[in-house]
């Protein structure tokens, strides 16, 4: 991963407000790993994010339904969660490398626990990693990989 940024936030609020900042600057096409231990902020990144495509949808984390898709912003965000998968097979099982070709991809695409499926994302993509400092304060790290 090429380093583009890194910030430290203070609170969930924070963490959103980052992605908020990023979402007014990306268009359709782009794809964001998510990386980060349990309760990190992830799914925190992900609310902002939408929030900044002008999309005021409820976001939740996609555990145990894999994929939630949220319309009603300038462009649809593709938000999977793919922590209870076990291997890059079973995702393409699922029809989810679909959604990594860059030249048909009519939305943001946001992966959270890519780690689970490594290899499913070949296309470039934005890297976002987000650390624990405390209980409240996070390190997000913003880099591209191609």
């Amino acid at each position: 991963m090429e380093k583009i940024i890194s910030v430290e936030t203070n609170g969930p609020e924070q963490t959103m407000l980052v992605a908020e900042k990023l979402a007014k600057t990306t268009g359709k096409g782009v794809v964001f790993t998510l990386r980060g231990d349990l309760g990190a902020g992830k799914t925190h990144f992900v609310k902002g994010f939408v929030k900044g495509l002008g999309c005021d949808s409820l976001v939740t984390s996609p555990t145990f339904t894999l994929l939630n898709v949220y319309d009603g912003g300038r462009v649809p965000v593709y938000h999977f969660d793919m922590y209870r998968l076990s291997s890059l097979d079973e995702a393409k099982e699922l029809g989810f490398d679909e959604y990594f070709d860059l030249s048909s991809l009519d939305g943001i695409v946001m992966v959270e626990w890519p780690e689970n499926v490594e290899g499913l994302i070949t296309c470039p993509h934005i890297e976002i990693e987000i650390k624990k400092i405390d209980n409240e304060r996070r390190k997000i790290t913003i880099g591209s990989v191609k």
